[in-house]
C-alpha cells in the first residue's frame, strides 16, 4: 500500500475484512465469471451451440484472474466488462467464441451488484442481530435501575436503565424488519438484453419465448435467486440501490440516537463506553475518558444518513433505458454505504459487549435521581396529605412556593435541594421523616418498566433471535 496515494479510511480504520472482501475486486470479479458459466450452462442445456467442454474450461478459471492483462484491454478498449471477457477468453481458449453469448454489459455489472448487496446485507443482518442481543441482554440486567428520563432534555420522570436500552434496541427491530423485508425482495436483473426486451435472445433461440425465461429462471437458481425481475431498461432500477441504502441509513439512525445518548449519560457519569488500560482520551488533558466510539458511530451514521441521497438522485435521473451517469457516483455511495454501517455496527457490538463493554455508575445514578427526586415526588405527598384530611388547593400552592425555593437554592447557591425538609417542616402536609423516606423510594416512581422490560424481551426480541441465531461475532475495534 502506498504511502503517496489516498486510502480509504473504511478500509484502514473501520470497516471489516469480512466486508471489504465483499466490494472487492476478487468477489466482483469472480461473480462475473460465475455469471459467464451459468449463462453458458443455461444456453447449453435449452440447445444453444454451447458444449460441457466449453463450461468445464470457464468453471475451471473462475479464480484465474490475469488483472494486469485487463487493466492493459481495458486501456485499450475503454470498457471493462470487454476487457474482462478477453481476460477470461485468454485463460479459456476453447470458450473464448461463445463468453457473453447474447448478453449485454448490464448482464455481469447488474447481476453482480445484485449478488453483493445481498451477500453485504446478510452481514449486516448477522451483525444487527448480534447487536439486538447484547442490548436485550444489558436491558434485563438493568431493568429496575431507576434513573432519571428526560422530556426536552429536562429532567421529567424516572425510568430506569433497562427500559431506555429497550428504546434503543426496538428501534433495531425496526431496522432488521426493513432488512428482512428488502433481502426477501432482492430479485437478479436476469438476461434482458441491451434495452430490456431480450432481443439478443429472441435471435439466439429464434424467437422460443419459452426458452428464454427458462434460461433466466437457471441462471437466477444457480446464483441462489428465486426470480428476476419483471421488466426493465439496461439495468435494474436504481430504486433498488435507493432501497437498500435507505435500510443501512436507518440502521445509522438508530446507532447515532444510541450512540448520542450514550455520550450524554457519559457526560453525566452515570455510564461509560469501555476504556482500555493505556487508551489516551486527550494529548493535553491527561485525565480525560472520551467517549469516542460512541463519538465515531455518531460521526460514521452522519455519512451514511447523507450518502443515501446519491442513490436517490441517481434513480431520479436516469433517463429512459438507461444512462451511465449512475455508474462512477453508485460504485462508491453504495459500497461506502455498507462499509459505513458495517464500521457502525462493529463498533456497537463492541462497545454493547457484556463481558467489556458499558460500565453503569449506580451510585452517581441514584446520586442524580435524588437530587431530582423531591421535585418529582410532590404530587404523591400532596396526595397523601388530602388523604389525611388537608386542602388540595392550599397543598399545591405551598408545594409551588418550596419548589420555587428550593430551586433557587440549588441553582442560585449550589445547594442541595431541601425541598422535602421544607415540607417536613410544614405540620400542614401532616408527613413524619419514616413516611417521607418510604414515598421517596426512587423504585415506587419507575412504573412497570421492570416488567415492561421483561415483556419486551421475551415478545419482541427472544423471537427475533430464535428465528435468526446470534453469531459469534466480536468485533475488533482497530482505533
Amino acid at each position: 500500500m502506498s504511502n503517496q496515494s489516498y486510502v480509504s479510511p473504511f478500509c484502514t480504520r473501520y470497516a471489516s475484512k469480512e466486508m471489504q472482501y465483499l466490494f472487492s475486486a476478487d468477489k466482483k470479479f469472480t461473480t462475473w465469471r460465475r455469471l459467464w458459466v451459468a449463462l453458458a450452462r443455461a444456453e447449453m442445456q435449452l440447445g444453444l451451440p454451447v458444449t460441457q467442454a466449453q463450461v468445464d474450461q470457464l468453471e475451471a478459471n473462475i479464480e484465474n484472474i490475469d488483472y494486469d492483462k485487463a487493466a492493459a484491454y481495458e486501456k485499450k478498449f475503454r470498457h471493462d466488462v470487454m476487457a474482462h471477457v478477453h481476460t477470461y477468453g485468454d485463460a479459456c481458449p476453447d470458450a473464448a467464441g461463445i463468453i457473453h453469448l447474447g448478453a449485454t454489459s448490464c448482464y455481469v455489472g447488474d447481476n453482480t451488484d445484485i449478488i453483493i448487496m445481498r451477500d453485504a446485507l446478510n452481514v449486516v443482518k448477522r451483525k444487527l442481530v448480534k447487536v439486538i442481543a447484547q442490548l436485550a441482554q444489558f436491558a434485563d440486567k438493568y431493568k429496575a435501575l431507576p434513573c432519571l428520563a428526560y422530556t426536552h432534555l429536562q429532567p421529567a420522570q424516572l425510568t430506569t436503565i433497562g427500559k431506555r436500552a429497550t428504546l434503543w434496541c426496538n428501534e433495531l427491530l425496526m431496522d432488521l424488519e426493513d432488512l428482512d423485508f428488502r433481502i426477501a425482495s432482492l430479485k437478479l436483473l436476469g438476461s434482458k438484453g441491451t434495452t430490456g426486451t431480450q432481443a439478443s435472445f429472441m435471435e439466439l433461440f429464434e424467437g422460443d419465448t419459452d426458452k428464454i425465461k427458462e434460461m433466466e429462471r437457471r441462471i437466477a437458481a444457480e446464483m441462489g435467486f428465486d426470480a428476476v425481475v419483471p421488466v426493465s431498461g439496461q439495468t435494474y432500477s436504481r430504486k433498488v440501490d435507493y432501497q437498500v441504502c435507505s435500510v443501512l441509513a436507518g440502521i445509522a439512525q438508530s446507532a447515532m440516537k444510541f450512540s448520542n445518548d450514550i455520550r450524554l449519560m457519559q457526560n453525566f457519569k452515570e455510564m461509560e463506553e469501555p476504556f482500555e488500560k493505556n487508551q489516551i482520551g486527550s494529548s493535553a488533558m491527561a485525565y480525560k475518558r472520551n467517549p469516542m466510539r460512541d463519538e465515531r458511530i455518531t460521526s460514521l451514521a452522519r455519512y451514511v444518513m447523507c450518502d443515501v441521497l446519491n442513490p436517490a438522485f441517481t434513480a431520479g435521473t436516469q433517463w429512459f433505458e438507461r444512462t451511465l451517469d449512475d455508474s462512477a457516483n453508485k460504485r462508491i455511495s453504495v459500497a461506502e454505504a455498507f462499509l459505513g454501517v458495517d464500521a457502525i455496527l462493529n463498533i456497537m457490538l463492541n462497545v454493547t459487549d457484556p463481558e467489556n463493554g458499558f460500565v453503569v455508575y449506580e451510585k452517581i445514578i441514584r446520586k442524580r435521581v435524588m437530587a431530582e427526586l423531591p421535585f418529582m415526588a410532590t404530587e404523591n405527598i400532596m396526595m397523601d396529605a388530602v388523604k389525611k384530611g388537608g386542602n388540595r388547593q392550599d397543598l399545591h400552592e405551598k408545594i409551588r412556593q418550596y419548589s420555587m425555593q428550593a430551586g433557587a437554592r440549588v441553582k442560585q447557591e449550589g445547594l442541595d435541594n431541601n425541598l422535602c425538609e421544607l415540607i417536613l417542616a410544614d405540620p400542614m402536609f401532616m408527613i413524619s421523616k419514616e413516611e417521607m423516606d418510604a414515598i421517596m423510594a426512587p423504585e415506587n416512581f419507575i412504573g412497570r418498566c421492570p416488567q415492561q422490560v421483561e415483556e419486551f424481551i421475551a415478545n419482541c426480541v427472544k423471537p427475533v433471535l430464535d428465528a435468526n441465531g446470534v453469531s459469534d461475532d466480536k468485533a475488533e475495534i482497530n482505533v
